[in-house]
């Protein structure tokens, strides 16, 4: 039952935040949005999948070695994308409030960027093998969080009063919490892998948000 549930939901997401993405994009609405809400989701397939398949063979708590790497590489993968979704969030904001972007700010996102991919390089994350290194975890997600506090505090500042864009704000927060508790726990607890589910909720909700806003954007410009 929780191999049907659970994978159900995450092709349904895939589905969801690709098409969201690739539907913006042919619209020419949130461009930045659009690109976002795709490279997420076919970055979350690379460990999706995997683990779906884990969950249907059963051996997602004792993985083959290919499995494992599939596994491993695909958080890899995720990881990455992950980091590319809230810097194009971030470019996003901007956009949407048609101001020009502080140039330090620029190189801070920047620097954080180069920081998180490269701890994400290291060979102690164990990628190949789906380890789980508790210090590995906690070093390659500081810059990440960084980036995310940027990104939330953003959003509170320029969406608050937004009417589909003011609880952004709270969802990135919500995903970022459900995110680092896989991250410190999953390697002891693997059921804790199950906070992906309301981790991926926030950003189904955060795809709809951006385009609802980007609804009321097309028809306030054709007034």
């Amino acid at each position: 039952m929780r191999a049907i549930f659970e994978t159900g939901f995450y092709y349904l997401y895939l589905v969801f935040i690709i098409g969201l993405g690739i539907y913006l994009l042919i619209k020419k609405k949130s461009v930045y949005f659009a690109i976002a809400c795709m490279i997420l989701g076919l970055g979350d397939a690379f460990h999706l999948i995997p683990r779906a398949i884990g969950l249907y063979t059963k051996t997602l708590d004792n993985p083959s070695a290919t499995l494992a790497l599939y596994l491993g590489v695909g958080k890899l993968v995720t990881s990455i994308t992950m980091t590319v979704f809230y810097a194009l969030l971030y470019l996003f904001i901007y956009k949407r409030i048609n101001k020009t972007r502080n140039i330090y700010v620029d190189l801070l996102v920047v620097s954080l960027i180069i920081a998180r991919i490269t701890l994400l390089c290291y060979p102690q994350n164990q990628w190949t093998t789906n380890g789980s290194d508790l210090y590995w975890g906690i070093y390659r997600n500081i810059p990440f969080v960084l980036l995310g506090a940027l990104v939330v505090y953003l959003l509170f500042k320029y969406f608050r009063k937004e009417k589909y864009l003011s609880i952004m704000w709270i969802l990135v927060i919500l995903s970022f919490i459900f995110y680092l508790l896989v991250v410190l726990l999953a390697g002891t607890y693997s059921w804790v892998g199950m906070m992906m589910l309301p981790k991926t909720i926030c950003y189904m909700v955060i795809g709809v948000l951006g385009y609802l806003d980007a609804k009321k954007m097309a028809f306030k410009f054709s007034e």
